[in-house]
């Protein structure tokens, strides 16, 4: 058998919002551990996807610029075989993934989708929605406002003003859920999954989870909830992931973040192994 070779494309540091070594080091060690699988890893930064031309027909990648997504998805077009997709990659920006795991039934805050350019005063009154959460529609979170929680009416028409300014044409706005914030990191087709209360370890990337403070321990089920993130997962059409739910104090599980690809941080060293298994079970299949 030939030695199979990969392409590997890093996140561009603008992607990575305090977390750049952290993005670094899970790609770094599931090329090293592909290496040891037996294939050839070459290595490219996401801009390398634009200006040069890349041959390797089997990709790994942690992308996340509009023009680098949308070329995964052509590469994808012409025969290339890519993890994540191209196409699961966009589907994790906010608007979408909220359409799809709504529509496929996947356990979710009420949500609404607005223009940022009206106000949403009887969208919320309506909706019953109060203190809840903005999330810019268009994209992922790069800038901490990106995605606020806000306790009024008035505080939103604001952010909506600020999102309409930058440019963000919608934004999805999620009732705020009381409970226990956990985050979750996983890989389809193994067995791997971990999840963790970010407010015990104090991981955090602009800060946020204070706001459902320090996790009461509520039981729940765990096969319940890796269950529910596989499903989101194939929904979505991406293998590796992460994210974060809110357990209730009756131990409901909802999905309120699902990610294309996370840091891994609190368990590289354990994921990095399936996830190079993973990459390269689904080349060879």
């Amino acid at each position: 058998m030939n030695e199979l070779v990969i392409a590997g494309i890093r996140r561009g540091n603008q992607f990575s919002p305090n977390h750049i070594g952290n993005d670094a080091a899970i790609f770094s060690l599931a090329a090293e551990h592909l290496r040891r699988l037996g294939c050839t890893v070459n290595e490219y930064i996401e801009s390398d996807l634009i200006t040069k031309d890349i041959r390797e027909k089997a990709i790994f990648n942690m992308v996340r610029d509009w023009q680098s997504i949308h070329k995964l998805q052509q590469m994808e077009n012409n025969g290339y075989f890519i993890v994540n997709s191209g196409y699961g990659i966009e589907n994790c920006t906010r608007e979408k993934m909220t359409r799809l795991l709504m529509s496929n039934h996947i356990s979710h805050p009420n949500s609404l989708i607005l223009p940022t350019n009206e106000d949403p005063t009887e969208a919320l009154e309506n909706a019953g929605f109060y203190n809840c959460w903005i999330k810019r529609g268009d994209f992922h979170a790069i800038h901490r406002e990106d995605v606020t929680y806000v306790r009024n009416p008035e505080e939103a028409k604001s952010i909506l003003k600020e999102y309409a300014i930058r440019g963000i044409p919608t934004a999805v706005i999620n009732e705020h859920l009381v409970g226990d914030l956990i985050k979750f990191y996983g890989v389809t087709g193994t067995d791997f999954f971990y999840w963790f209360y970010p407010s015990n370890l104090h991981h955090s990337k602009f800060g946020l989870e204070v706001i459902n403070g320090t996790a009461k321990g509520i039981p729940f089920a765990e096969a319940a909830l890796q269950q529910m993130c596989n499903d989101a997962a194939k929904v979505l059409n991406i293998h590796i992931y992460g994210g974060d739910c809110i357990v209730s104090e009756g131990g409901d599980i909802r999905l309120i973040d699902f990610n294309d690809w996370p840091s891994f941080a609190p368990c590289r060293d354990d994921a990095a192994p399936h996830i190079a298994k993973r990459i390269l079970d689904l080349i060879t299949e």
